[in-house]
């Protein structure tokens, strides 16, 4: 028995299957799930659980003009020991994570690879084994392919591991001695097998419930550091390129709520984290707001920014230099009535919008729910990617905004919007212009590089050299 449910790239179906890798066998539905970083991510529904000592067995660029992987940082502030043997030749990390479930439409071949020196295949999920790694059968027979590509065209090839639905057991997996010790021989194993160059945890909210049925510890923040202290005690763990996927803060202490005032051990295991500096404003705030801004001094509300993370990051001890910037290539909707959104023809920023009416985002039909592996059901999200928007109309295939569409953008967040009258919604979006001055903010702050959510999101490479541009100069 199958079920459908449509988000972005089109219809996901889902099967009816007994699953075990998930503590317990049960009969429940293996849908996609929401991922804070998109507007979605997929599990399989032939997903397959992958043991530490018995694995299952498991040129491409199409454009015409290449914006060059730029030279790295100049910074010389260096504080934390050096984790990793590779490098990535002196050059910014120019990275995005690769959403596997959309490759029938967006194969690994069709990448731009000259464009990037590092990428990152999404997901293997964790299971309630700590030996045990899950990989659903598409993923095992793509990511040899992926990894070959990567490599013939001098690409660093990391797996990630979690996700906004693929956490849920991280807690149960670090929490003892016994059990890091066997995540990290499932970690190795997946790496050896595949012929990995690193790998990307995606553990977002350690100690914070996230999805709503994580295992979730107080010791979480600390068990994860002994975690990948005794990884890098490992001689292939010691060799591999270690990145995470973190928040806008550090990850909370004991109390579940206040962000830890120092990670400087951390930044001494991972090679890099990637700031997720996106998601701050959206369905959920009290008005249209940019769904990533590089600053918010102007914001009616300091709910954060590209800005404020790396100060909070790189004062509770992180490297500033080991700190890449996160970059969406996807955009958030709202329904914003004309009397709210237009003054004298104008657009207004943070106008008041319906959340009765959020509006269908890309793939989306009305009517239709996405469930989550918790079981929990939720309506449109509203998401496009950026080539997306340019599918729905809101933008030409320059990235540019389309005949008929109000657009602003705000110097102050660094954000674009486009509004569309006639449907009564407005877009808020990172455009090639936010791209640029994010890149440009990369070079000032001597960060490391980017990555950006995720590899198939933008359209005719415009984010992408946008952003390679500003770090060649």
């Amino acid at each position: 028995m199958t079920r459908t449910w449509h988000s972005l790239g089109g219809a996901v179906t889902a099967a009816l299957a007994t699953v075990t890798c998930f503590g317990h066998a049960s009969a429940v539905w293996i849908p996609q799930y929401l991922d804070p970083r998109s507007a979605g991510g997929q599990y399989s529904a032939s997903t397959t659980a992958v043991s530490s000592t018995a694995w299952i067995s498991p040129g491409a660029g199409t454009s015409t003009e290449s914006a060059p992987v730029p030279a790295s940082p100049t910074s010389t502030s260096t504080t934390g020991s050096s984790t990793s043997n590779s490098t990535l030749d002196g050059k910014y990390v120019a990275s995005a994570w690769y959403p596997s479930w959309l490759a029938s439409t967006h194969p690994p071949e069709s990448l731009p690879w000259d464009k990037y020196n590092m990428m990152t295949f999404s997901f293997a999920t964790t299971t309630s084994g700590s030996t045990l790694l899950s990989l659903d059968s598409e993923s095992q027979a793509l990511l040899p392919k992926f990894v070959q590509l990567a490599k013939k065209n001098n690409v660093k090839a990391l797996v990630s591991i979690g996700g906004w639905g693929g956490s849920q057991y991280f807690s149960t997996d670090m929490a003892t001695g016994e059990s890091r010790s066997a995540f990290v021989k499932a970690v190795v194993d997946l790496a050896t097998k595949y012929d990995l160059d690193g790998i990307d945890f995606d553990w977002e909210f350690p100690g914070k419930q996230s999805i709503g049925c994580n295992v979730v510890s107080p010791s979480d923040t600390a068990n994860y550091l002994l975690f990948l202290q005794e990884l890098r005690k490992d001689p292939v763990g010691a060799k591999l390129i270690l990145t995470a996927a973190v928040g806008l803060t550090p990850w909370v202490g004991q109390d579940g709520t206040t962000p830890v005032t120092d990670v400087s051990g951390f930044g001494k295991v991972f090679d890099f984290i990637a700031i997720m500096a996106y998601d701050v404003w959206g369905s959920w705030s009290t008005s249209v707001g940019p769904n990533a801004p590089l600053y918010d001094a102007c914001a009616s509300t300091k709910d954060g920014s590209a800005e404020s993370a790396v100060a909070a990051w790189s004062g509770a001890g992180f490297p500033v230099n080991k700190i890449v910037l996160g970059l969406p290539a996807y955009a958030r909707s709202y329904h914003v009535e004309a009397s709210n959104a237009l003054s004298g023809g104008k657009l207004d920023l943070y106008p008041p919008f319906d959340k009765a009416q959020q509006p269908l985002g890309e793939g989306e039909k009305q009517g239709q729910l996405t469930a989550d592996q918790c079981g929990t059901e939720s309506g449109p999200s509203g998401i496009f990617n950026f080539n997306g928007l340019v599918t729905a109309g809101f933008l030409n295939a320059k990235g540019a905004v389309a005949s008929g569409v109000d657009y602003k953008f705000d110097d102050c967040s660094k954000t674009a919007f486009a509004y569309d009258k006639s449907k009564s919604v407005m877009i808020s979006y990172d455009d090639a212009a936010t791209f640029a001055a994010k890149g440009q903010f990369i070079v000032e702050k001597g960060l490391k590089g980017f990555s950006m959510w995720h590899a198939v999101g933008d359209s005719n490479n415009v984010l992408l050299d946008a952003v390679n541009s500003a770090l060649s100069h």
